[in-house]
């Protein structure tokens, strides 16, 4: 039988071994997501990375990587407002949101945030940036 500490420390090593999920689905990872993993791992060395590509429910080309949403759950978020942790977040991915990624929404949380809600949010279906689709003429 598991002990109580064993199952918690699978548990947490599980959790920060996310896959990625492209954007079809097929679990393949391209070059800007492997870079903004490597780069978030490095500057937050976090407990919990979980990155989505959500490029293929927007108007790009088929396998572009410009749309992406973050789950980073690090204890050097520990005492700083949301707004310092995006900053530390930008900081390490600034190469790639100056160039190919257009979007990254991010959710940056202190491990006790986390064991508080342990998931990734789920993204508004993209409107396409036609104004007629949102109700104006």
């Amino acid at each position: 039988m598991l002990s109580v500490q064993l199952v918690g420390r699978l548990f947490s090593m599980a959790g920060r071994v996310c896959p990625s999920r492209s954007s079809a689905g097929l679990g393949t990872v391209g070059p800007v997501e492997a870079a903004i993993r490597t780069k978030l791992e490095q500057a937050l060395n976090p407990e919990v990375l979980e990155l989505r590509n959500e490029s293929g429910g927007h108007a790009v080309p088929p396998g572009s990587e410009t749309h992406f949403r973050v789950a980073v759950v690090s204890s050097r978020f520990e005492g700083l407002s949301p707004l310092q942790r995006h900053r530390l977040v930008h900081a390490a991915l600034s190469e790639e949101l100056a160039g190919p990624v257009h979007a990254l929404a991010i959710q940056a949380r202190t491990p006790a945030q986390w064991k508080e809600n342990p998931q990734l949010d789920a993204s508004p279906p993209c409107l396409g940036g036609s104004k007629k689709t949102r109700g104006t003429p």
